[in-house]
């Protein structure tokens, strides 16, 4: 399964680390700095041209990855959530 965090981005669930708010996780330096890192790395891409709500740590072929993401956390699980449940219906 996949899930879309916007703008024709889709990540596959099996590599997502984790989803994480920005206005709660970009306090700590320690974030920054490895937004900074990964950013020079080139392992940063973002899911359309708003200002970024959450951002998604992935694992693509060996790779983390983070992908910025105008979604807020809770509509991202959400669609996690949802996509579960519809699997489990079929």
């Amino acid at each position: 399964m996949f899930l879309h965090v916007g703008n024709n981005r889709n990540i596959r669930i099996r590599d997502i680390v984790g989803i994480f708010d920005m206005d709660n996780t970009t306090v700590s330096a320690v974030t920054r700095k490895y937004l900074g890192k990964k950013q020079r790395a080139m392992q940063v891409e973002s899911a359309g041209l708003e200002i970024p709500k959450s951002f998604v740590l992935y694992c693509e072929y060996g790779v983390d990855k983070v992908c910025f993401s105008a979604l807020s956390v809770a509509t991202l699980q959400g669609r996690i959530e949802s996509g579960a449940t519809d699997k489990e219906q079929l």
